[in-house]
């Protein structure tokens, strides 16, 4: 299984294939890369509906495929009691966090720096801690601006592969997979929230951008908190911290 820049054409394929053929072509995504790399191969799970999406899918390829959350001090109560839920569910989710002093309002002032530290770092001590080769996200390029150069298959960082399975899905089909399959999704959705994150840093928001929500009134408005963008692994395959 490897990253190709010959695949066939994003947009062609998001809206050429229909929800069941989607839905098909995710779990084959996951069962290829699961021959691949076995137990390296380790879920992204963001407790949003993205993320149960694609949990519940791995978890019908094979049940002993294992994730990783990553919370921070500022997420809002509903997300961590549903957090609390799956973890009780599936012991196969462990959680990582870092606690540690930061500035006052950093979120505020710096959100660059603030995601860096609080869900970066995490996530790099998971992939490094979980032995992780290839890392699967609910990434979809039809979710907003920031997400349109993205592909099903990656490898951004040397040595470890990122796999965005339902990468093609429009929102309604997130929704309808859900419902069909009954997968429990994260209570905020319910109060109007499209995006979810940091409370700090989510609103809820109206438009075509499900992100637009995220980040409002910074730079960082409607864009990513850093793990998609920033390095995992550097060249020699050490996790930087």
């Amino acid at each position: 299984m490897e990253a190709s820049s010959a695949s066939p054409s994003i947009p062609d394929l998001v809206e050429g294939l229909d929800f069941a053929e989607k839905v098909d072509r995710a779990l084959d995504l996951i069962a290829d890369a699961r021959r691949t790399y076995g137990k390296g191969l380790v879920v992204a799970n963001s407790l949003g509906k993205d993320s149960s999406a694609v949990w519940h899918l791995a978890r019908r390829v094979d049940p002993r495929i294992k994730g990783f959350i990553v919370t921070t001090r500022f997420k809002p109560a509903k997300t961590v009691a549903f957090m609390r839920e799956e973890t009780a569910r599936t012991p196969l989710l462990r959680v990582y966090s870092n606690d540690g002093p930061i500035p006052d309002k950093l979120y505020e002032t710096e959100p660059d720096r603030c995601c860096e530290i609080l869900k970066v770092g995490p996530t790099r001590q998971a992939v490094e801690e979980m032995g992780v080769t290839c890392w699967v996200t609910g990434l979809r390029c039809t979710e907003g601006r920031t997400r349109t150069d993205f592909r099903e298959i990656e490898e951004r960082d040397p040595g470890l592969v990122k796999l965005n399975p339902i990468l093609l899905w429009h929102e309604r089909e997130v929704w309808q997979y859900l419902a069909l399959n009954r997968v429990p999704v994260n209570p905020l959705y319910a109060q109007g929230y499209r995006s979810l994150g940091c409370a700090p840093c989510t609103r809820i928001s109206t438009g075509a951008n499900e992100r637009a929500g995220r980040w409002v009134g910074t730079s960082k408005c409607g864009g990513e908190c850093g793990i998609h963008t920033r390095p995992l692994r550097d060249v020699t395959g050490v996790v930087p911290r």
